[in-house]
């Protein structure tokens, strides 16, 4: 069965006219009415009725029987070489940007998967903070983004990925009271947090500058490995995401303060752009999500 036979078929029933249709295809109206004519040939059956002059044409009880029939083979062969199209591209290079939370949790995961997918596929991996990340989403110099999002802007997907909580944490050593603490008495040592230019920094200074006293030092770093580090070395008092931190709270390097207030919990979308079409990307989000969501599911039956 002719592809182009088919497609000329339903372009005529839904324009009546062999005039536009041949318009519509970029080809001459003789080949529309051979298109056509070798249709119903090879069907054995008229499909159109031709009243000629402007009548348009209309279709037969037979055509408009025919035509939801057609319609469907047309769908699912577009469907199939936009499948092929996608297999193909899952080759090549995905330019992928991760948070430093998701390099610590689940990422291992997301990648095992990828691999297992898309054997033939390279990895270009950036880890950097969430408004560097997002930039490059937007300026398509990043095919997908693992970020705290969304992304605000029409032509950017976004999905769902996990949330994780903040806790406050220092170094025993402190010997901050174990009670319930007011912001005030974390002041006397640095806060060390999130990079400039991140939601959770934007947010604990915020807070910080309402409070009466002295102001305290922050401590900013893009690396959260590096925030742990300085709050076991008992250099400050840090932010950190709860997941980050369970093996140093075991060994009693680290112990959590309880404060009147906390920072919101990260929220991380997997993050990238539809225009163009991005199979590649839309591969890999699935992938995320499978990994993000094993790793909570994970979680939750440790703690219960």
């Amino acid at each position: 069965m002719n592809y182009k036979r088919l497609e000329t078929f339903v372009w005529v029933a839904t324009l009546g006219s062999f005039c536009k249709t041949a318009e519509r295809l970029h080809t001459t109206q003789p080949a529309i009415s051979a298109r056509i004519a070798g249709l119903e040939e090879e069907f054995g059956v008229k499909l159109f009725e031709r009243e000629g002059g402007s009548s348009p044409i209309i279709l037969t009880s037979k055509g408009k029987e025919l035509l939801p029939y057609i319609e469907k083979i047309l769908y699912q062969s577009e469907q199939l070489r936009k499948r092929a199209e996608a297999n193909a591209a899952y080759s090549g290079v995905l330019r992928l940007g991760v948070s430093e939370t998701i390099v610590n949790t689940w990422l291992p995961d997301f990648l095992a998967r990828l691999n297992q997918k898309s054997p033939n596929l390279n990895v270009e991996l950036t880890v950097d903070i969430t408004t560097i990340l997002a930039a490059g989403v937007k300026d398509r110099t990043l095919d997908l983004g693992l970020l705290m999002g969304p992304i605000s802007e029409p032509s950017i997907v976004n999905r769902d990925l996990c949330t994780f909580a903040l806790s406050w944490v220092c170094s025993p050593r402190l010997s901050l009271p174990e009670r319930l603490l007011y912001l005030e008495e974390l002041t006397p040592w640095p806060i060390i947090t999130y990079a400039k230019s991140t939601k959770p920094y934007a947010e604990i200074v915020q807070k910080f500058r309402g409070l009466e006293g002295n102001p305290p030092h922050f401590y900013a770093s893009t690396s959260l490995a590096a925030i742990r580090s300085l709050a076991i070395d008992a250099v400050g008092i840090a932010t950190l995401p709860d997941i980050m931190i369970a093996k140093e709270l075991e060994d009693n390097v680290l112990r959590k303060i309880h404060t009147i207030w906390t920072p919101h919990d990260l929220k991380f979308t997997a993050s990238y752009s539809d225009e163009p079409f991005n199979p590649l990307a839309e591969m890999a989000v699935d992938l995320a999500v499978e990994a993000a969501q094993k790793y909570e599911n994970t979680l939750l039956d440790k703690l219960n």
